[in-house]
């Protein structure tokens, strides 16, 4: 392999940990909020509202539904609009985070799910306001449960900007199709394939690490 191939492999990875991580973290300012939403106005929630939970849940489930080539193709326009481009890696955040947000604000939602009802039925009975049951107790107690939920959606977002690689996305995906594929260099599909393989495990195990802290903490 050639040093200017070995280059662009770096710059590749770089870019996909650009997109990776800027997409995740965005997606979760917009996703956490709509989990908390679709929690607490659902079934048993501390503010049952049918009607909101109707619609957030039906807008999250539409945009889950679409798979992500489908769905990065047809907001392109939305995505010019947004960053005055449809390729390269700043482009393919845009797509990437309006197919996360959506997966995260389900994550979100059940991890709330799996704290303990009496917890939530001690923080009403002292008074504590839907605002403050949301930020002293659900998230502090699924805290564990949403870290796990990251490191999670790190590694599917890390897939989805890797497909993004078909129509210009930039990243390890488009090295992979562009060179690996059209090229038929198996070499450097391998090495992109072993490299998102890395960041996947680095993701994975940075985040139950991380996990096993704050579950220790929170003990």
């Amino acid at each position: 392999m050639s040093q200017e191939m070995i280059d662009l492999l770096v710059t590749g990875t770089w870019e996909t940990l650009y997109m990776t991580v800027v997409s995740t973290a965005i997606a979760y300012v917009i996703g956490v909020p709509l989990g908390v939403v679709l929690y607490i106005t659902g079934e048993g929630g501390i503010a049952r509202n049918r009607a909101v939970n109707l619609v957030v849940g039906i807008v999250v489930n539409v945009l889950r539904s679409i798979p992500f080539l489908i769905l990065l193709v047809a907001i392109l326009p939305f995505t010019r609009l947004v960053v005055g481009t449809t390729i390269g890696s700043t482009a393919t955040v845009v797509p990437l985070v309006v197919a996360a947000a959506p997966y995260v604000a389900r994550m979100v939602e059940s991890s709330l799910k799996e704290v303990d009802g009496g917890v939530i039925e001690a923080a009403r009975a002292m008074g504590s306001s839907p605002w403050q049951i949301v930020v002293k107790v659900l998230i502090p107690e699924a805290g564990p449960s949403l870290l796990v939920g990251a490191a999670i959606s790190l590694a599917t977002i890390l897939g989805y900007s890797a497909m993004a690689g078909f129509v210009g996305g930039g990243g390890l995906g488009a090295i992979a199709i562009n060179y690996g594929y059209y090229r038929y260099q198996g070499d450097v599909m391998l090495a992109t394939v072993a490299l998102l393989a890395v960041i996947a495990q680095v993701f994975q195990e940075g985040g139950l690490k991380l996990v096993s802290k704050v579950d220790k903490r929170h003990r």
